[in-house]
């Protein structure tokens, strides 16, 4: 919901939903009346002025925005001790963690579900990998009284099992998926197949900004408030833009709701992290790092596929990177070479995960682990006056299993 300017990064995409090559809506004929509904009452509810005021009180008193802006000072000084003379950045978080709901996918689901009450949808889906987005869809239907079926996969249902009974808890009910490697990927598969057979009164809450347009649009705008708010609070608390910009990526709606307010400053560079699992030569979930253009679940992007066009299976410690593709707009967004992407590797995640509890007292989730441990290794390389802002966009406790089991410690 941003003022767009004339050949910037921060255009929308064409109307075939194309950020370049990218993105478009590649669907089941069954689908494609429904999505051209959504994209239509979509772009009435931008145009709504009582739309965007329902969805920004709800984010103030329901969700508790404008989350924090905070200076990891001893973070800071931590990673400036073994760095070279005038050397070590500022760091910075933006702590949407703090939300309710314990990440940033409620912003989105807030936004998508006032969506499907405008268009008279009366049962909602989802799919999810970590589990806070199925949480943040199970707490939007419990707020407005819709049913909930959250679509998960397997192996995340055991590995992500807090969530699974928060889930349950807030009436949603839970199917796990045992296709393929029952992970997101997977999760997405069934809840698109529910979607076609049950068009007539299901509103879809896609989790990422991914997905056939409107999808990859939409959840930007509405995860937007992170940037746009990093960026009020960065020039009341420093006067100035920050250097750079980190986050985590699995499709990558953290991501771009930070990014995007900022695409049009030439001098704030922005770093997304994927995950590189056990390596980029073995088992892993970086696809720009490792894969190349296709299509999937109904937008062309970068895949981690074989030479065939067959989708691969991903791999990374963080079920919620846990996914072969990037959103489409990111995928652009490299090509353009406006944003720069590394990747991350699970005991390098682990570390970070370890090193932020001790010098802040804060507990991450495995997700921002993986922008933090690119942020140990891109500071000491900075000067002293820079300042890298990074997006907390989700804190721990869905995590301790799972890192607890890898550090060896029984619970």
């Amino acid at each position: 919901m941003t003022e767009q300017k004339p050949n910037s990064f921060r255009n929308q995409p064409d109307e075939r939903g194309h950020f370049g090559q990218f993105g478009g809506r590649y669907v089941a004929e069954t689908l494609m009346p429904l999505i051209l509904d959504l994209e239509r009452e979509y772009t009435a509810a931008k145009a709504d002025p009582a739309f965007k005021a329902q969805f920004d009180d709800l984010l103030e008193h329901y969700v508790g925005r404008p989350s924090p802006l905070y200076y990891a000072e001893r973070f800071t000084d931590a990673l400036r001790e073994n760095a070279p003379e005038g050397k070590g950045a500022q760091v910075w978080f933006k702590r949407d963690e703090l939300n309710h709901t314990g990440a940033h996918k409620i912003n989105n689901c807030i936004g998508q579900i006032l969506l499907a009450l405008r268009m008279g949808k009366t049962r909602i889906i989802a799919e999810t990998g970590a589990g806070q987005h199925g949480v943040a869809t199970a707490t939007v239907c419990a707020r407005f009284g819709l049913p909930c079926v959250v679509y998960m996969g397997k192996t995340d249902v055991e590995r992500q099992a807090p969530n699974v009974f928060r889930m349950k808890l807030l009436g949603a009910e839970v199917v796990p998926v045992t296709s393929g490697a029952a992970t997101l990927k997977d999760a997405m598969n069934e809840a698109l197949r529910d979607w076609v057979a049950n068009v007539h009164d299901t509103f879809y809450i896609i989790g990422t900004a991914a997905g056939p347009h409107p999808y990859p649009e939409l959840v930007r705008d509405f995860q937007s408030v992170i940037g746009i708010e990093a960026r009020e609070q960065m020039m009341k608390r420093t006067g100035r833009l920050p250097d750079l910009l980190v986050a985590a990526i699995g499709g990558g709606s953290n991501a771009i709701g930070l990014f995007h307010p900022f695409l049009d400053d030439p001098d704030v560079n922005m770093l997304g992290v994927e995950a590189a699992g056990h390596g980029l030569d073995k088992q892993h979930a970086a696809s720009l790092a490792g894969g190349f253009p296709g299509i999937l679940h109904g937008n062309k992007t970068y895949l981690l596929q074989d030479e065939d066009g067959q989708i691969a299976e991903a791999h990374s410690i963080s079920a919620g990177l846990d996914y072969p593709g990037i959103g489409p707009e990111h995928a652009w967004l490299k090509e353009t070479g406006r944003v720069e992407y590394t990747s991350i590797m699970d005991g390098e995640a682990l570390d970070a995960f370890q090193f932020l509890c001790r010098t802040e007292g804060i507990i991450p989730a495995l997700e921002p682990s993986h922008a933090l441990a690119a942020i140990m290794k891109r500071a000491p390389e900075m000067d002293r006056d820079q300042v890298i802002l990074a997006n907390l966009c989700g804190r721990g406790d869905k995590d301790i299993f799972t890192v607890a089991e890898a550090l060896g410690v029984e619970m």
